[in-house]
C-alpha cells in the first residue's frame, strides 16, 4: 500500500453577509470597533414575544446578487449564501470553465434552512388551498440548495454536499472541504454556513427553551460571553463562505493566499441534545485532536475564536480551553465575536473563520465586547471590549451545537517560504 501525504490546503477568498454590514471590509471594521449588530426585530412584530430583538442582516438587497426572476426560488437562507459566495470568488479571483470545473466543489450549510418560507406557505395552504403553493417552494427551503445554487451559478460540478450540524455546520463544511483537497478529491472548494431564521416559530422555539437573552431593552448589550449577567444567545442570521484551495493550484494561477488550514476534527459528545457535559471532555478532545491535525505545539497557538454563545455554556468551553492547555490558557487571547454578530447558528462557523483569518492577516483580535462584570468562573484573557494589535501565527475556531456536535479548525498566517 503506497503512501498518502495529505495536500496542503490554503484560502484564497472571503465573503460576508452579517448583521454588522455585507461585505467583509465593512464587517471586519465594525467588528475591530466594537460595534454591535443586534437591534430589535423588524421582520415581524414581536411585541407580544417575551424575545424581541436579534442580529438582523441590515441594507441587504438580493437583487444586488441574483436575477430579479431568479430571487424567488430562494429563501433568505439561500441569498445570503450566494452573496458571500459572489464576494469569495471575486475576491479569490477565481474562474470555473470547462477546464477545471470537475475538480471545483460547494460545501455549503445552514442549521435550519428555510423555516420563514415554510411559516409562509404553510400560511398559504391553510387559507388559499394547495393550489397556491409556490413551485418552488420545495428547492427554495432545503438546505443543500444552498450549496446547489452556488454551483449552478458558477458551473461547480466536483463534490457538492452540505453539512448540517445546528451551530457546528460551518466548520464542518469548511473541515470536511479542507478534507476533500487534502486528499485529491477536489482542487478548489467554496464553503462555509449560512443562516436566516429569524421568524415567529423560531424564536418562539429557542425562547422556550430558555436560550434566548431577554434583554430586550438594550439589544446591544445582551449578547455578552463570558460576563457574569450573561442570560442566553442573540439570535442572528448572515453567510460566511471560503475559497480554499490546494497550494500548488493556488500558486500556480497567482492567488492571493490569506492563511493556510492546517488542523481539523470533529467528534460528538453522545450525552444530550443541547447540553454540553459539564467536564466538555468531548470538546476537550476535539481540540486536541485538531492541535494534533496541525501538527504545531500548543505553544504556537495566539488565538482562539470562542464558540462563546453568552449562554452558561461559556463557563464549559473556558474550562475546555484550561484543559486543553493547562496555565498557557492563560497566556492566549479569547474573544467571542457573537458579542457582536449574535449568534447566526450555522452560519456562526463560516464567519468566525473568515473574522478568524482576518485577525491573522492583519494582527489585529477583535474585542469580545459587553464584558462588563466578568463570570469569576471565566478567568481568561477575553479581549474585553476593545480590540487588540497582536503578532500571532496560529488560530482556532471552535464550534460546539445541538446533539453534542463539536468542531474545530486551525489557521495558520501565510508566510511565503
Amino acid at each position: 500500500m503506497s503512501e498518502w501525504t495529505p495536500r496542503r490546503v490554503v484560502v484564497t477568498g472571503l465573503g460576508l453577509v452579517t448583521p454588522l454590514d455585507v461585505g467583509v471590509p465593512k464587517s471586519w471594521e465594525k467588528l475591530c470597533q466594537g460595534q454591535s449588530g443586534i437591534g430589535p426585530i423588524s421582520r415581524f412584530d414581536a411585541s407580544q414575544y417575551s424575545v424581541r430583538i436579534a442580529g438582523e442582516v441590515k441594507n441587504f438587497d438580493p437583487a444586488d446578487f441574483i436575477e430579479k426572476k431568479e430571487i424567488k426560488k430562494m429563501d433568505t437562507f439561500i441569498h445570503f449564501a450566494v452573496a458571500a459566495s459572489q464576494e469569495a470568488v471575486d475576491d479569490a479571483k477565481l474562474v470555473v470553465d470547462s477546464h477545471n470545473a470537475e475538480r471545483v466543489g460547494v460545501y455549503i450549510g445552514a442549521g435550519i434552512g428555510g423555516l420563514p418560507a415554510i411559516e409562509h406557505y404553510h400560511k398559504i395552504l391553510l387559507e388559499r388551498g394547495p393550489d397556491r403553493v409556490s413551485p418552488f417552494f420545495i428547492p427554495m427551503v432545503i438546505i443543500n440548495l444552498a450549496s446547489g445554487q452556488v454551483a449552478i451559478r458558477y458551473g461547480a460540478k466536483g463534490p457538492n454536499a452540505c453539512t448540517v450540524t445546528a451551530c457546528a455546520t460551518g466548520n464542518h463544511c469548511i473541515g470536511d472541504g479542507f478534507r476533500l483537497i487534502q486528499r485529491g478529491e477536489a482542487d478548489v472548494m467554496i464553503v462555509g454556513g449560512t443562516e436566516s431564521t429569524i421568524c415567529p416559530t423560531a424564536v418562539a422555539g429557542f425562547a422556550a427553551a430558555k436560550a434566548l437573552s431577554r434583554r430586550n431593552d438594550e439589544p446591544e448589550k445582551a449578547s455578552r460571553p463570558f460576563d457574569k449577567d450573561r442570560d442566553g444567545f442573540v439570535i442572528g442570521e448572515g453567510a460566511g463562505v471560503l475559497i480554499i484551495e490546494e497550494l500548488e493550484h493556488a500558486r500556480a494561477r497567482g492567488a492571493h493566499i490569506y492563511a493556510e488550514i492546517i488542523g481539523y476534527a470533529m467528534n460528538s459528545d453522545a450525552y444530550h441534545i443541547t447540553a454540553p457535559p459539564d467536564d466538555g471532555a468531548g470538546a476537550v478532545k476535539c481540540m486536541e485532536r485538531a492541535i494534533q491535525d496541525a501538527n504545531v505545539p500548543k505553544s504556537a497557538v495566539g488565538y482562539i475564536n470562542a464558540h462563546g454563545t453568552s449562554t452558561f455554556a461559556d463557563r464549559v468551553e473556558t474550562q475546555v480551553i484550561k484543559e486543553v492547555f493547562g496555565e498557557h490558557a492563560y497566556s492566549i487571547p479569547v474573544s467571542s465575536t457573537k458579542s457582536m454578530t449574535g449568534h447566526l447558528l450555522g452560519a456562526a462557523g463560516g464567519i468566525e473563520a473568515v473574522f478568524s483569518i482576518l485577525a491573522l492577516q492583519h494582527g489585529i483580535l477583535p474585542p469580545t465586547i459587553n464584558l462588563d462584570d466578568p463570570d469569576p468562573e471565566c478567568d481568561l484573557d477575553y479581549v474585553p471590549n476593545q480590540s487588540r494589535a497582536c503578532s500571532l501565527d496560529v488560530a482556532i475556531s471552535n464550534a460546539f451545537g445541538f446533539g453534542g456536535v463539536n468542531a474545530c479548525l486551525v489557521f495558520r498566517r501565510w508566510q511565503e517560504a
